[in-house]
């Protein structure tokens, strides 16, 4: 059985998602109709993962496009759409940056068709649409086996020779929060396909349980050796396993190399550094918004309370109690080893100069070209 999140059938422009809600007691696909069912398949977190939840966004703009041509009457009408539409599909989750990235993507490409494309065939300019986001659907797994390629080097890199790893991952960052392979959860398939894996140690993951309910069950399906701790667990067992490297996803990497990450994650980075542990996070370029300089700039999402008093329509905390279920937290740069990309490992502090570098321009024209996007967001 091959793990799919997605099942996109372009022909006929139905659009199926894993609900992820569901997993591993059940797996069960829903159709997504549209956008409105795009927001709330995000919203709900029947699908999640930061590259996932752009892909369904955009994905979910190419069914209506596909659905509807004949509403659209010109290019401003079709341009006025996707740009709403586009903008609606970030509200779902804020936080991850990869659909807002996508979404400006997708905004800019309308725009570029409504002032150059000189014909007015509507259908010819909706294909153009479907196939630039056919192109990302492409590209995800072939990023995210290059981020567990150099993942997997990186780390190799800093044990004696033949030696085997022991690596820790917080949430779920593999198949079901990708196209496929997966960012952290990459990293680790990397190793175990080169032999050098000898255990894998994942967090629960509360309030949603991503890690008891989906990366144990990706683990398990691709029979990796690995075991399951509670998230209160994570200093004892450093301080009595030894374990070789931490490796994360991330929801935002942002200027200075400040991660946001699924609730929990800084913690982890914490007792990471305390424990002379190497702390990792793997995620691909569009994880990174360059437009904000530091981790205080990040929106952080808040979850329903009911996330945390019921397990399955069971209620576990006291009546009356009030919560605070924050989605992310921020980890400083101070305590990342490095970031894992498909681009390579760079150092948290250097990671716009890295970018700068890997598209061939100066850190000054990358400055610049972010200062011109922001602008452009501000003005819109």
């Amino acid at each position: 059985m091959t793990l799919e999140t997605i099942k996109w059938n372009r022909a006929d422009g139905k659009l199926e998602i894993l609900d992820q809600t569901l997993v591993p007691t059940t797996i069960s696909y829903i159709e997504i109709k549209g956008v409105k069912d795009g927001w709330n398949a995000i919203n709900k977190m029947q699908v999640r993962g930061a590259p996932a939840i752009a892909m369904v966004g955009c994905l979910s703009m190419a069914v209506e496009l596909l659905q509807h041509p004949g509403i659209y009457n010109d290019k401003d009408a079709l341009f006025r759409d996707i740009t709403d539409k586009m903008d609606y599909l970030v509200t779902a989750r804020p936080t991850a940056v990869n659909l807002k990235l996508e979404a400006e993507g997708c905004k800019n490409l309308a725009e570029h068709m409504r002032v150059n494309f000189i014909c007015h065939d509507i259908d010819f300019m909706i294909k153009n649409f479907i196939e630039h986001v056919d192109f990302k659907l492409r590209t995800d797994v072939k990023d995210n086996k290059s981020i567990g390629k150099f993942g997997a080097d990186e780390i190799l890199r800093n044990v004696p020779e033949g030696s085997s790893v022991t690596i820790l991952t917080h949430c779920n960052t593999g198949s079901f929060a990708t196209m496929g392979y997966g960012t952290a959860l990459g990293v680790i398939r990397s190793l175990h396909e080169k032999g050098r894996l000898e255990h894998v140690y994942c967090t629960e993951t509360r309030p949603y349980n991503q890690g008891a309910r989906l990366t144990a069950f990706e683990l398990v399906h691709d029979k990796i050796p690995a075991t399951l701790i509670c998230d209160n667990m994570v200093a004892a067992l450093m301080k009595t396993k030894k374990i070789t490297a931490v490796v994360v996803g991330a929801d935002t990497v942002v200027g200075n190399g400040d991660t946001a990450n699924k609730i929990g994650t800084y913690q982890i980075a914490i007792l990471a550094k305390h424990h002379d542990i190497p702390f990792y996070v793997a995620a691909p370029l569009s994880s990174i918004d360059g437009k904000l300089s530091s981790g205080d700039q990040i929106i952080i999402e808040e979850r329903p309370e009911r996330e945390m008093t019921h397990i399955n329509d069971m209620r576990i905390a006291a009546e009356g109690i009030t919560c605070w279920n924050p989605a992310f937290d921020v980890t400083p740069a101070s305590l990342i080893t490095g970031i894992i990309t498909n681009a390579g490992v760079s150092k948290p502090s250097d990671i716009l100069d890295f970018i700068a570098k890997y598209i061939g321009i100066t850190r000054d024209t990358l400055m610049e070209l972010q200062h011109l996007s922001m602008n452009c967001d501000d003005d819109s």
